[in-house]
C-alpha cells in the first residue's frame, strides 16, 4: 500500500510541477528554439541572421513582422562584453528595435525610440557580474544572462524593389556586432541571409520542450526572482549539475503535462482578448498591462511577477520593447463579427475605412492559429496600404479579401489563408495618430463574404 501511495505522489508531483515549469519556461524555450534555428542555418553566436526581402512563410518565428527588413543579432556575453552598432537614421532609412536577454526581457530599445534617438550609437552589452564602467561613447546594456538577442527592423518606404534594396543596403552597411576589445575600429560582422531558409522557431509542445528547458537552465545563471523554481525543476529531473534522463514513466507524465500546459496557455491567450479595443468589437490590444510594466522594470517589483501572462505572451509571440506604441500600434483578431473563430477554408472581407489614422501606412498579416507563425505555403503573408497594385474604392475605403483562393479581379487585395487551418490576423498601424487612440476612427470587424 505504501509503495502505491509513493508512486501516486511521485506521479502527481511530476505532473503538477512540470505544468508550472512549462508555463514559467515558455519565454526561455521560445528564445532557445530561435537560436537553434539560426545555428542550424549556419548563424552562430555574435553573428546576425537577416532576411534580404520582407518575410514570407519560410520564416516560422511567432507572429513575425513582414513589413520591414528583419535582422536578429544573436549575442553571447559569456566570454566578455559585446558591441552592437546602430546607424543613424536617414531620410530614406532607419533602424528600430530592441535588445533582450535570454528571458526576452527588454534591456533597451535602439534607433528612434532608443537611447540614440535615431542618431545612431554603440551599445555595449556587458555580462552578468560586470562592474567596470562603460567607456565614453557607449550606451551600456547590462545583461543578466549569458546570451541575448536583438530584433531589428530596417524600415521600407514602400513595397517597391528599389526601396527594399535601400533598406537592406542601409542595414548591412550600418549594423555591426562584435566582441569589445578596446579596438577603435570594428571587425567585420558575419551576416547570414535566411530568406530561402525554413527558419522553424515554433515551440515544440511535446516532451522535447523539457529537453530544451533543461539545456537553457544549464547554460544560464539563476535569476534571483526564480530561485523558487530550483526545487520545482528538480522534481521534473532538471538541474544544473545532472543529466536530464527521465524514465519511461516520467516521459509519459511529461507528455501529459506539456499538453495541459498548452491548453492553459491557449485559454489564457483567448481570454486576454476578452476586452475589445473598440466597443463591441472582435479587435483587441495584444498586450497585458501588468506584464508590460513588469518587463519594463526587469521584473524587479517585489509585488508583481505575472508568470501566467508572460507564458501566454511568449506562447504566441517573441520579443519585447522598452517603449510600446510610439512608432507602431497593433490590434489582433481571432474571430469574425459573429464571434466565430476565423476559418481558413472560408472567405472573409475586411473593409478598412478611409483616412486611416497613420503617418506612414497600415498592414494586415495572417497567421496560423495553432502555431502563431505565418501560414505555411501561401503566396504572401500580408496586404498593406503600400502594397503595389492595391485597389482603393472611390470613397477611399479598401476592401480586403481573406480567403484560401483569390477572387477574380481582386487578386491585389487578397490575403491568402489555408483550408483546414484556423487563422488569426494582426493589424499594424505605423506612425499611429491620435484618432486611433481616441477611437474616433474605428476598424470594423472581419465578416463572412458572400
Amino acid at each position: 500500500m505504501a509503495d502505491n501511495v509513493h508512486v501516486d505522489v511521485h506521479a502527481a508531483t511530476v505532473l503538477r510541477r512540470a505544468v508550472e515549469a512549462a508555463i514559467w519556461g515558455t519565454p526561455a524555450v521560445n528564445f532557445l528554439v530561435m537560436t537553434e534555428a539560426a545555428r542550424s542555418a549556419g548563424c552562430d553566436s555574435n553573428e546576425i541572421a537577416y532576411w534580404s526581402r520582407p518575410l514570407d512563410w519560410h520564416n516560422q518565428t511567432l507572429t513575425p513582422n513582414p513589413d520591414a527588413i528583419s535582422l536578429i543579432p544573436f549575442i553571447s556575453v559569456h566570454d566578455g562584453p559585446v558591441v552592437l552598432d546602430i546607424p543613424a537614421a536617414t531620410d530614406d532609412a532607419a533602424i528600430i528595435g530592441s535588445v533582450m536577454d535570454a528571458w526576452q526581457v527588454p534591456l533597451g530599445d535602439v534607433g528612434s525610440t532608443g537611447r540614440d534617438v535615431g542618431e545612431g550609437g554603440r551599445y555595449l552589452l556587458t555580462p552578468p557580474g560586470w562592474d567596470e564602467p562603460a567607456p565614453a561613447g557607449f550606451f551600456e546594456l547590462a545583461c543578466p544572462t549569458n546570451h541575448a538577442y536583438a530584433l531589428l527592423r530596417s524600415s521600407i518606404r514602400s513595397g517597391s524593389d528599389a526601396d527594399v534594396s535601400t533598406a537592406v543596403d542601409y542595414a548591412l552597411d550600418g549594423v555591426k556586432l562584435y566582441r569589445y576589445d578596446d579596438s577603435v575600429t570594428s571587425p567585420p560582422t558575419a551576416f547570414h541571409d535566411m530568406s530561402d531558409v525554413l527558419f522553424d522557431a515554433t515551440i515544440p509542445f511535446d516532451a522535447r520542450f523539457y529537453e530544451l528547458l533543461d539545456r537553457f537552465v544549464k547554460s544560464e545563471p539563476w535569476q534571483e526572482r526564480d530561485r523558487a523554481m530550483i526545487d520545482m525543476l528538480r522534481s521534473v529531473g532538471i538541474t544544473k549539475d545532472s543529466e536530464f534522463a527521465p524514465s519511461a514513466a516520467d516521459q509519459e507524465l511529461l507528455g501529459a503535462a506539456i499538453g495541459e500546459a498548452l491548453r492553459f496557455l491557449d485559454a489564457q491567450y483567448e481570454s486576454s482578448f476578452a476586452e475589445p479595443f473598440f466597443p463591441g468589437s472582435a479587435w483587441a490590444l495584444p498586450a497585458n498591462t501588468e506584464l508590460v510594466a513588469a518587463a519594463r522594470n526587469g521584473f524587479t517589483d517585489p509585488n508583481s511577477y505575472p508568470v501566467d501572462a508572460r507564458g501566454a505572451a511568449y506562447y504566441w509571440s517573441f520579443s519585447a520593447t522598452e517603449h510600446t506604441g510610439a512608432d507602431q500600434f497593433h490590434l489582433i483578431a481571432t474571430r469574425d463579427n459573429t464571434g466565430a473563430p476565423l476559418d481558413g477554408g472560408l472567405a472573409y472581407r475586411l473593409t478598412v475605412p478611409a483616412d486611416a489614422p497613420v503617418d506612414l501606412y497600415w498592414s494586415l498579416t495572417g497567421y496560423d492559429r495553432e502555431t502563431h507563425a505565418l501560414i505555411r505555403e501561401v503566396e504572401r503573408p500580408r496586404r498593406s496600404s503600400i502594397s503595389p497594385g492595391l485597389q482603393t474604392n472611390d470613397d477611399g475605403t479598401v476592401d480586403l479579401c481573406i480567403a484560401p483562393h483569390a477572387p477574380e479581379g481582386h487578386e491585389s487585395n487578397w490575403l491568402p489563408t489555408s483550408s483546414g487551418r484556423r487563422f488569426e490576423v494582426l493589424m499594424r498601424f505605423y506612425g499611429p495618430q491620435p484618432a486611433l487612440f481616441a477611437k474616433s476612427w474605428q476598424l470594423p470587424d472581419i465578416v463572412r463574404a458572400d
